[in-house]
């Protein structure tokens, strides 16, 4: 089972690194606008499940069927906890993140719209060589 589980954990760690290289490939290679706020949408997203993925700890027990909540406040009961519990930092930080990066993609996205209004398109190429 152990082999099983750190198997699955290297895919997701490999697949989470290409959906970094991808997206960056995107974000700076792609000219048309909209692909470049798909590929930093999936980058963000990228970036928050990697920073889940670094808070993860499996919860070791005897018994799988304890859900892993604090009921005795004893020390020794408290030390274990802390020993075997996940870590709430990431997890904040990831909805902070969240909720940043979706201020960020809408107003790249009403950018997007100022951008399209005044120059009648999308790809960068082509606004380049519209500004002169």
């Amino acid at each position: 089972m152990e082999i099983i589980n750190t198997y699955l954990l290297s895919v997701v760690l490999a697949s989470l690194l290409a959906n970094f290289v991808i997206s960056l490939y995107a974000i700076f290679f792609k000219p048309h606008y909209i692909k470049k706020i798909i590929a930093l949408t999936i980058f963000s997203d990228t970036a928050n499940t990697f920073a889940i993925f670094i808070g993860y700890r499996r919860w070791i027990n005897q018994n799988p069927s304890k859900v892993p909540v604090l009921t005795d406040l004893n020390p020794r009961a408290v030390e274990e906890f802390a020993k075997l519990a996940v870590d709430p930092l990431p997890q904040a930080l990831v909805l902070t993140a969240i909720v940043i990066g979706l201020a960020v993609i809408l107003f790249l996205v009403f950018l997007g719209w100022i951008l399209y209004s005044h120059y009648k398109t999308l790809d960068m190429r082509e606004i380049r060589r519209l500004r002169g």
